[in-house]
């Protein structure tokens, strides 16, 4: 079983692919969309869950995705299908840290995806490339809230804490003007969700070849949770805007 569909597999209950909840996802969007008429470009998009809700609420809005793993953007393609939005939104098969268009975007997002890029700093440096006059952008990722473990850091990168990453981020241009910081619960909720999920899709697949590498896949990641990062880690989205534009 490949990573992305071990990804999908444990999205199925949670499919926006970080640790937030709808009520989150819906006030960061309508705090970063522009206007009903909003193009907006998702890099890394993985299922393009945040342009299909975008595309749902604004029946004006055109969208572009990018991610590396076919199975999601097909994935995207079906449910874009369903809900009547296939035609407003595009997907690119593409590394989004290499992805170029021929016009600009009102909303840049890159939510859960900044290490595609190399980290926060370079995902807002191609963002900033794609964004439009009076754009915005709308960044996830994750942080410190306690000196983590080096389990942890092994785990999940060389991340800064609350204040030293919107310090960073002001130095290097952005201006916040929305955000939100995951709760306990909204971090908690994503992880038993990912496992959960995961795990439940095993025991429902007794016969199938890569139930053992599921159950296998669920309990370490699990482990890493409970472990490595679940006493530091914290999850920041940022709504931005160029200060100086």
């Amino acid at each position: 079983m490949e990573r992305d569909q071990i990804s999908r597999l444990a999205h199925a209950d949670h499919p926006i692919a970080a640790p937030l909840d709808d009520a989150s996802v819906h006030r960061l969007l309508a705090r970063a969309i522009p206007g009903d008429a909003a193009r907006v470009l998702d890099l890394g998009c993985g299922g393009a869950e945040w342009l299909l809700r975008a595309l749902t609420e604004h029946p004006r809005l055109t969208a572009e995705g990018v991610d590396t793993s076919e199975g999601a953007l097909a994935h995207a393609r079906a449910a874009a299908a369903r809900l009547g939005v296939g035609d407003r939104l595009t997907l690119h098969h593409r590394d989004a840290a290499r992805f170029t268009a021929p016009h600009r975007f009102d909303l840049v997002l890159c939510v859960g995806s900044a290490h595609a890029f190399g980290g926060l700093s370079a995902t807002l440096a191609a963002a900033r490339e794609h964004l439009a006059p009076g754009g915005r952008v709308l960044v996830g990722d994750g942080f410190w809230e306690r000196e983590p473990s080096p389990e942890a850091v092994g785990m999940l990168g060389d991340l800064a804490d609350l204040p030293t990453t919107l310090d960073r981020v002001a130095a290097e241009g952005w201006t916040p003007v929305g955000g939100h910081i995951s709760t306990r619960r909204e971090l908690d909720d994503y992880e038993w969700a990912w496992t959960g999920t995961l795990a439940g899709w095993a025991l429902d697949h007794p016969g199938d070849p890569d139930r053992a590498q599921a159950l296998e896949a669920a309990a370490a990641h699990r482990a890493g949770w409970l472990r490595g990062y679940r006493d530091s880690f914290g999850f920041l989205c940022l709504v931005l805007r160029p200060t100086d534009a």
